[in-house]
């Protein structure tokens, strides 16, 4: 997809991947709705681009829908969607440890938001004949997060939903793609939003992965992978699942003796 004058909805878009995704789209020529639930934030993010800002709560369909509304009003019809927004909270023991609560965000936030997006978008689009659901998942979504499973099924429920619609829709002329990076300096990470970086090994800024997502689209390839090593993870894994169940409860033993726990800030140091 050629993203000139496209009309682009990023949600999480007020920092952080979301933030550097609307700049990276907007220099490409398009125009960018940044939505989140800190409206103020994402007016200041919209405003640096000469986009729109929204507050929304993606976990609430009427949102979503009023955003797309909004959307639609002020720039005409959406061409993508990118749903981005996500948590990522962590469990306090054992795998089922979070509490409901918990496992319920995340199920909104990395599943039904995205369902909502595509009930409010893909019957004008369908009508359209052309449009695009651009997707963020997580290598976790391939793979798994250690040290939080509600985090891991809901991406990997993402990835399907998002297999779902490329498969029914493909012949109607929508596009998807779902972005699945490993480690992005961002607040999530611990790391300060602006100008995020760090040289360790496998974590990249947001800004990098902004340019891979724009490879990506150009490409309209489903998969999007800002970390290259994550296609032989997935190779691994599918060729022999026990053996890398072994390699995972290793690294898992490894991280636990050396810090303590599973603690996403300190964890990704260590892999």
């Amino acid at each position: 997809m050629d993203l000139k004058n496209k009309t682009i909805i990023i949600t999480g878009g007020a920092r952080g991947i979301g933030a550097a995704l609307a700049i990276r789209f907007a220099k490409e020529g398009a125009k960018v709705v940044v939505a989140d639930l800190d409206e103020g934030a994402a007016r200041a993010t919209a405003a640096a681009i000469d986009g729109l800002g929204v507050a929304c709560d993606v976990t609430k369909e009427a949102d979503v829908q009023a955003l797309v509304k909004q959307t639609e009003q002020h720039f005409g019809p959406v061409d993508m969607f990118c749903s981005n927004a996500g948590v990522c909270l962590g469990e306090p023991s054992h795998s089922a440890s979070a509490s409901n609560d918990t496992w319920g965000l995340c199920w909104d936030v990395h599943v039904m938001a995205h369902v909502y997006a595509a009930r409010a978008v893909l019957p004008g689009m369908i009508e359209r004949g052309s449009g695009y659901l651009l997707q963020m998942s997580s290598a976790a979504g391939l793979l798994s997060q250690i040290g939080d499973a509600a985090y891991s099924a809901t991406k990997h429920a993402a990835l399907g939903f998002a297999e779902s619609v490329a498969i029914t829709h493909g012949g109607d002329g929508i596009k998807v793609s779902v972005i699945c990076p490993q480690y992005v300096a961002t607040p999530m990470l611990g790391y300060a939003d602006k100008g995020a970086s760090s040289d360790l090994p496998g974590v990249i800024t947001p800004e990098a992965l902004a340019e891979t997502v724009v490879e990506g689209v150009a490409q309209e390839s489903f998969l999007i992978l800002p970390h290259a090593d994550v296609a032989q993870f997935i190779q691994f894994k599918s060729a022999n699942y026990d053996k890398w169940l072994g390699a995972m409860r290793k690294l898992r033993s490894k991280i636990v003796d050396e810090i303590g726990s599973t603690d996403l800030e300190t964890m990704h140091k260590l892999v």
